[in-house]
Parts: structure tokens; C-alpha cells; sequence
């Protein structure tokens, strides 16, 4: 019987389970070699200890989920058994994806290793995992089909199964993150709004499993006796958490947003300069630079004698001398009075 649960038993509780530390273990030591390996080679420009911490912090929540008090907790609360689904599936992927281990591999790597990563990088395989619909979709369907299929309760009571659902939150969550959150040298560069409409089409995806689970009837809800006298009952509430965690990221990716200066992610600079360049060649059309003589201030002066002729742009650029003199003349005759508007008698 384990006492009852509370926040000092996340810490104080453990269980050891040797396959996951020894992953973690190794997957740790691997990053920090190639941090290591960047120092030596790039001393001016080490990798970010930002993304260090970032990285062994996914690790360590990884580690947390499984091994400590909410692993002990898994079984017999499924109260728990939902925060650890959070850990596992939206907290630990997005810090592990932000530590960019697959830039650092190539950073730090030589060949043949770095063109093999190279190559799985730019694979159809790897393109198909990292394309946002498949990550959206693969999200639904491991999100529905844990929660509300007969597949919770086998779960619960098959400890390999059990195992195997933490390694598929870690994987999904993983390929859902990395195209949204990432900087990754993956194919997939999606703009920051279709970013935020990817995470507003995953989050209803939680909301409506946790409202099943906590009001769609007991049959959902699976607790294995005996509960620890004094802990929460087996409320489904993971909708709060997962909206909650999901609107976090909305924030974080409109702050990216922000923060990006490097190119267009909207595409609308580009979109407005081709507006502009089709609008101006529409207005100039048909009007010739000798056509503008007539119109006040357009009139080309003189060369001086014996100075050198000004250089000219080349024929048929948008911000040439005589589509600029076509402009000016189209700008003078939207001035002209129309007809018949005379002075006030």
C-alpha cells in the first residue's frame, strides 16, 4: 500500500527501470560529446548552453515520468496516469526538440557519420514523419486510441504494453513538435501562422478525450485497486493540463514570430512587392517617356557638355527612368481637373 499521494511523493518515490536510464544515460552523454566536440572545433562559436539545458532537461523530465513518483503512481491512479501522458507526450518532446540534437550531430560529427545523417535527414522517410498532417494525425490517433479504446485498460495491466506507450508519446510527440517548435534541418519550413493552426486543430484533440473520460461514463475510466488512502480520485481532467500546455506553445510560437527577422514568414513582403511590380507595369503600359513631355517637372534636363552621360538603368526594369516618367505623367493626369469643374461663378 503507498502512502497517500502528494507533491513530496513525486520526489521521494522511485522506481528503477533499467532500460530507461540506461537510454537516458547514453542519449546524455552522446549530446554532450557533440557539445564537447562543437567547443573544440568552433571555439568562437560554441554550441548555446541554452539548448544544453534544454535538452538534458526533456531528459531529466523523461526520467521523472517513468522513474520517479509519477511512475510509481502510474498504476493505481489515474489521475497520475494522465499527468505522466503530459510529461511523456507534450512536456519532455518539446525541450528535446528544442536542444536541435540532430544540428548538433552534424556540427559535430565527420564522415562517414555526417553523411549518413545527412542523407536520413533528407530522406522520404524522414520528410514523410516530419510533414505536419502526419504528426497532426499520428497526435489524434495515439491521443484517441490510449484514452478511449479497450486498449487503456490493457495497458494498465500489461507492463509492456505500458512501456511501449511511453516510448510511442516520446516519438509522436517528438515528430508533432519538431516542424511547429524546431529548427531542424528538416524539409518542412511552414510559416508561424500555419503553426499556431496546426496547434489549434491538436488542441480540441485533448479537450474532448478529457471531457470523454471525466463525463462520458465510468467505462472509460480505469483504476486499478488499491488506491492510496487520501489520494484524488480517477478525474480525467487531462483536457485542463493539455489546453493549458497547448496554449503555452501558441505563445511561445508567436513570440518566435516576433523574433524572426530573417525572412518573410508570411510570404506578404513578397506578395506585395509582385502586387506592386504587376500594379506599376499596368498603370505605365502603353506610355512611352516621350509622352511626358508635356507634363510639368518631367522633362529630362540637358546633359552638360562634356560630362559623362548618367548611367541609365536597363529597358523594361520597374524602376527605370522612363517607367518613372510614365508614372510621374499617370500621377499628373489624376491631378488634371476633370471637365466642366470650373471656377464658381
Amino acid at each position: 500500500m503507498l502512502p497517500a499521494f502528494g507533491l513530496q511523493a513525486v520526489f521521494t518515490h522511485w522506481e528503477f527501470a533499467p532500460v530507461v536510464t540506461v537510454a537516458v544515460a547514453l542519449t546524455g552523454a552522446a549530446y554532450l560529446w557533440g557539445v564537447w566536440r562543437v567547443a573544440r572545433r568552433h571555439p568562437a562559436r560554441p554550441w548555446p548552453w541554452w539548448r544544453t539545458a534544454l535538452f538534458l532537461g526533456g531528459l531529466a523530465v523523461v526520467v521523472l515520468a517513468i522513474e520517479g513518483g509519477i511512475g510509481v503512481y502510474d498504476d493505481v491512479l489515474f489521475w497520475d496516469h494522465m499527468v505522466q501522458h503530459l510529461m511523456l507526450l507534450m512536456v519532455a518532446p518539446p525541450m528535446l526538440v528544442a536542444g536541435q540534437p540532430v544540428t548538433l550531430l552534424l556540427h559535430a560529427s565527420r564522415n562517414p557519420l555526417h553523411t549518413w545523417a545527412k542523407r536520413a535527414v533528407r530522406s522520404r522517410v524522414a520528410a514523410f514523419l516530419t510533414w505536419p498532417p502526419f504528426g497532426l494525425v499520428a497526435y489524434t490517433v495515439t491521443v484517441v486510441s490510449t484514452h478511449l479504446t479497450g486498449l487503456t485498460h490493457e495497458i494498465l495491466v500489461n507492463q509492456t504494453l505500458h512501456n511501449a506507450e511511453h516510448v510511442l508519446y516520446l516519438v509522436v510527440g517528438y515528430l508533432f513538435f519538431l516542424p511547429l517548435l524546431g529548427h531542424e534541418p528538416i524539409r518542412w519550413r511552414i510559416s508561424y501562422p500555419i503553426r499556431l493552426l496546426v496547434l489549434v486543430l491538436a488542441m480540441p484533440v485533448d479537450t474532448f478525450t478529457g471531457l470523454i473520460l471525466g463525463y462520458g461514463g465510468r467505462g472509460y475510466v480505469v483504476t486499478v485497486p488499491p488506491r492510496p488512502p487520501g489520494s484524488p480520485g480517477p478525474v480525467a481532467d487531462m483536457w485542463v493540463g493539455g489546453d493549458a500546455i497547448m496554449l503555452a506553445f501558441m505563445m511561445i510560437v508567436v513570440w518566435m514570430w516576433g523574433r524572426d527577422t530573417r525572412a518573410d514568414s508570411l510570404g506578404l513582403g513578397r506578395w506585395l512587392e509582385a502586387a506592386r511590380r504587376s500594379r506599376f507595369d499596368e498603370l505605365v503600359a502603353g506610355r512611352p517617356a516621350h509622352a511626358v513631355a508635356a507634363v510639368p517637372g518631367t522633362e529630362r534636363q540637358p546633359e552638360a557638355a562634356g560630362a559623362p552621360a548618367a548611367p541609365r538603368a536597363s529597358h523594361g526594369a520597374i524602376d527605370d527612368d522612363e517607367h518613372l516618367a510614365a508614372y510621374n505623367a499617370y500621377l499628373a493626369q489624376l491631378n488634371r481637373p476633370a471637365p466642366g469643374d470650373g471656377a464658381i461663378k
